[in-house]
């Protein structure tokens, strides 16, 4: 299929989730993390969830990256082309922009080249890593600006497809996609 028709299907089968059925998802999801060679990294960019969409709940893995003191990054959206990373504090303030993202308001910028670890929110993926997002294009061009060996791992309640059709030249393959039942490895 192509990514058109994947993001129609995909967004269909989240409606179908209940939300007791995703809170014990994304724990199993968080649950198979813990066996990923992600942990020696220090900075990590990890989005919040938009409950509005059926998304995996990030909560858990927040709780986990931030059990083992790594430098948790949040993105915002910056003139509506741009994703920045704000890092995490105690003092940071999130609120919910206009498309139901919620995203910090305040921080240190983090820059691109600083974080190891990026998870990637996304609709559907196939099993070479390719992925569909929103189509917005906002984590292609932020990952065109990390650095070659940063970690992409995508985040998926679902198995993949066979095959993603109508792939553009500017798309960036995952490395990881962890679901509730295994970790895809893409080489």
């Amino acid at each position: 299929m192509n990514k058109i028709a994947l993001r129609s299907a995909y967004l269909e089968k989240r409606k179908k989730l209940q939300t007791k059925e995703i809170a014990t998802l994304s724990t199993a999801i968080g649950n198979q993390l813990l066996n990923c060679p992600i942990w020696d990294a220090s900075y990590y960019s990890l989005f919040l969830s938009i409950a509005s969409k059926k998304e995996i709940d990030t909560e858990f893995i927040l709780t986990l990256l931030q059990g083992r003191d790594k430098e948790v990054c949040l993105p915002r959206i910056q003139n509506e082309t741009e994703i920045v990373h704000i890092l995490l504090t105690d003092n940071t303030k999130i609120k919910t922009n206009h498309w139901g993202i919620p995203e910090p308001q305040n921080g240190l910028t983090v820059p691109s080249s600083e974080i190891e670890v990026v998870f990637i929110p996304l609709l559907a993926y196939d099993k070479k890593g390719h992925r569909v997002g929103y189509g917005k294009g906002f984590y292609d061009r932020f990952l065109s600006k990390c650095k070659p060996n940063t970690l992409k791992i995508g985040l998926s309640l679902f198995e993949p497809e066979e095959k993603i059709e109508g792939l553009d030249a500017t798309d960036i393959p995952l490395d990881f996609c962890i679901t509730p039942v295994k970790v895809y490895e893409f080489k």
